[in-house]
């Protein structure tokens, strides 16, 4: 049976190089993205490019809890196996925003969308083991020195994009290797890693200065999305990496992360908060101790 992999944010910038290198090396794959016609064009466009005909598409906006629920459940209702998941999707956002569930928007879609799809998705790479997650993170998560757990939504201390961005992105390290935690024995891997400084649409939701200076960064110094997505390809698909789990990853290389990611109470509290978060508990596999 053809392997299977799902990779969210799959439209443009490096989730799409993602879904175009799964594609090349055989796999069937399913991206996720906001917008119905640019999913249908970007599938299409893919299955043209690689010559691989199993390329579809789910629409969901995965800021929001309801969408990550549904689109969660038509993979499944189509799907009977999960070898590769690729939380690609992100943003950053240059005012606080706050979503239909309340959420600071960084939070929900950056660090709320890993936790939840991933979950709802558990039963299915389980079953379908040797199966890898693939988390996106960043550099940026050396931005901050910690999860501030008294004000993870910036509702008392003045908003700002960097640092909610950065600490959503150290967020992304602590569930990866908590998740390793939780999955040792099963067969089931998760990295996590930094894909490099993209030249690709990342900030162009933002406005001003801010969107100015990221403009001039990606133009400046900024790798192709291609590149940006080997680190990606490298966890998903590479012999090298086989039943390596709970680490952190640059230019295809482990890489020691910031102090504050390999925090493991750190690791636990962020759990419980991200489950209090989306109202639902994930009980740990039977046989594992934390």
């Amino acid at each position: 049976m053809k392997r299977i992999a799902l990779v969210t944010g799959g439209t443009a910038g490096i989730g799409k190089e993602t879904v175009r290198g799964l594609a090349r090396a055989g796999l069937a794959v399913v991206l996720v993205g906001r917008n119905h016609q640019k999913c249908a064009d970007v599938a299409q466009e893919l299955c043209a490019d690689t010559g691989n005909p199993d390329i579809t598409a789910l629409t969901a906006d995965l800021s929001r809890l309801d969408d990550i629920r549904r689109v969660a459940a038509e993979f499944c209702a189509r799907h009977a196996r999960l070898d590769v998941l690729v939380n690609n999707a992100g943003a950053i956002f240059d005012t606080r925003r706050v979503t239909p569930d309340g959420f600071e928007q960084t939070f929900a879609l950056n660090h709320l969308s890993y936790f939840l799809l991933t979950n709802l998705l558990l039963d299915r790479l389980t079953a379908s083991a040797p199966a890898r997650i693939v988390n996106v993170s960043s550099t940026a998560h050396r931005f901050v020195s910690g999860v501030d757990f008294a004000d993870l939504q910036f509702e008392r201390k003045p908003y700002a994009a960097m640092t909610a961005y950065g600490q959503s992105k150290l967020m992304n390290i602590l569930f990866s290797h908590m998740l390793a935690r939780r999955l040792e024995g099963t067969g089931v891997t998760s990295n996590s890693l930094h894909p490099g400084g993209v030249a690709s649409n990342f900030a162009d939701n933002t406005t001003g200065w801010f969107r100015l200076t990221a403009k001039a960064l990606k133009w400046a110094v900024g790798i192709s999305p291609a590149r940006g997505a080997e680190t990606s390809l490298y966890l998903a698909t590479s012999t090298d990496v086989e039943g390596v789990s709970g680490k952190y990853f640059e230019r295809c290389r482990v890489t020691p992360a910031s102090a504050a990611a390999t925090d493991q109470v750190a690791q636990t509290r962020l759990w419980q908060v991200s489950e209090e978060a989306v109202g639902q508990v994930f009980p740990a596999p039977a046989g594992v101790t934390l």
